[in-house]
């Protein structure tokens, strides 16, 4: 018997410009299976990437389209791939996390969701969510020629577990060049403003999605941003696990991202 989701594994929105922005982890539903087992530090789900549907929530007035994962990536991990091969050589999380990015577990003992449940997710989340990519960039190509996908990501600006020290306020991955024309890269970190700090292919350089989906060779393009937390987090009500926007710093932010997104619209491939 099947376990019901309480809601789709993703909102989906189409536009009509050669965009697609991805949110695979900003998700906040779990399964009855993930809750029940989930650690007292797991249940403030501390590794989503928090608030960024309202951060990119102007891009319906760009025409662009958007695909949202409704599921905590403690349920699944859509950002890695459906066999659970490790992308880095480094400390990682994989399709179902075990550890958080603090190190510990995502799950009181004896308490992981099983086989069963983990199977359920992958044919019900992971491969709709993979397939509504798969569908929208192919159209977006054979409408416009091209398609970029923009997979869009938040973390902690310190993640000891994950890299040393700060990270940049923005982290782009092209997965060394790879995934995305150099246009595209060269645009977006040419509009991000000086008091911002940012890094190419650092710690970051990009998970599943942009390494399978970036085939510049066959005109469909994806780049990966890691945004730092830092630029639009309250601070002072982080280290309780309290995650709320700054309002000070949202409509800075909000402004350079669609300075951003616009950047990438504008190019010619």
């Amino acid at each position: 018997m099947k376990h019901p989701l309480t809601m789709p594994a993703f909102e989906f929105t189409q536009g009509d410009s050669p965009l697609l922005i991805s949110m695979p982890h900003s998700g906040l539903a779990l399964t009855a299976e993930v809750e029940a087992g989930l650690s007292a530090q797991a249940k403030k789900l501390p590794d989503t990437d928090w608030f960024i549907p309202e951060l990119y929530d102007f891009f319906s007035s760009l025409d662009v389209s958007c695909v949202k994962a409704n599921y905590s990536r403690y349920v699944i991990d859509l950002n890695r791939p459906y066999d659970d091969k490790p992308l880095y050589t480094t400390k990682t999380t994989g399709l179902f996390p075990d550890i958080l990015f603090e190190d510990s577990p995502v799950f009181d003992q004896g308490k992981a969701p099983n086989d069963k449940h983990k199977a359920f997710c992958k044919d019900e989340i992971w491969k709709p969510y993979h397939t509504i990519i798969e569908q929208e960039l192919a159209r977006l190509k054979a409408k416009f020629g091209y398609a970029i996908l923009f997979d869009a990501h938040s973390i902690a600006a310190q993640v000891p577990m994950l890299f040393d020290g700060t990270l940049p306020d923005f982290n782009w991955g092209t997965n060394q060049g790879a995934s995305c024309h150099e246009n595209i890269a060269n645009a977006v970190t040419q509009v991000v403003q000086p008091y911002y700090t940012q890094v190419v292919n650092g710690r970051f350089k990009g998970g599943y999605i942009t390494r399978q989906y970036g085939q510049p060779d066959n005109n469909i393009h994806a780049i990966q941003l890691e945004l730092s937390q830092a630029t639009y987090l309250n601070e002072n009500i982080l280290k309780d696990h309290r995650y709320e926007l700054d309002l000070q710093k949202l409509p800075v932010i909000k402004d350079q991202l669609k300075n951003i997104i616009t950047s990438i619209l504008q190019i010619s491939l």
